[in-house]
């Protein structure tokens, strides 16, 4: 398995894999991206042509699972201030830097589910934010120990997940979800 970055070369793995989700392909990892209304209004492609908008003068966006040619998972990571809607969430706290990166979503084709994919993805995701200057990455992961969750409600990834990869419990934002950082300086 090969983890790449998403540019202009890659682009047409994430179309491949998008496309094989309704609810993903709708949104195209814009939530953060963008207002709400711009999301809800562009839902499918007015979406899909703003990210591709985003991969042409952004530096970073996310990361791509790939096994012989095959997309199988994404993982969206960026610096904090890349998402503008974090600024203004209850799921985060304003005391993070400019060169804090978020981990915002993942998605796991499902036929690639149940391998350790979006561990792979989000160890990938913490060496690629250090490796461009991150002083910490945070996420806001799904606290699923008070039962089981739906795949559709897992997108921001498990907080078992994050603590497993050496990320450090910040609070609780409410009943289901987590804020939490791992410090690479």
């Amino acid at each position: 398995m090969e983890i790449v970055e998403l540019t202009t070369d890659s682009w047409p793995h994430l179309e491949r894999l998008f496309s094989a989700n309704k609810t993903v392909g709708g949104c195209w990892c814009c939530w953060f991206l963008r207002p709400a209304a711009e999301v809800d209004a562009g839902w499918g492609e007015g979406n899909k042509a703003f990210l591709r908008s985003q991969v042409d003068t952004s530096a970073h966006l996310g990361l791509l699972a790939v096994e012989d040619d095959e997309p199988l998972g994404w993982v969206a990571v960026a610096p904090r201030p890349n998402y503008p809607r974090l600024a203004n969430s209850k799921i985060t706290r304003s005391d993070a830097g400019p060169d804090t990166w978020s981990v915002t979503c993942f998605f796991v084709h499902r036929t690639a589910r149940r391998r350790g994919l979006a561990a792979t993805l989000l160890d990938a995701a913490v060496d690629y934010a250090g490796r461009h200057g991150a002083v910490a990455v945070e996420g806001h992961p799904v606290d699923t120990e008070g039962g089981r969750r739906g795949s559709g409600d897992l997108y921001h990834g498990t907080l078992a997940m994050f603590l497993a990869a050496g990320f450090d419990l910040i609070e609780h934002r409410g009943t289901r979800r987590a804020l939490v950082r791992r410090k690479l300086r």
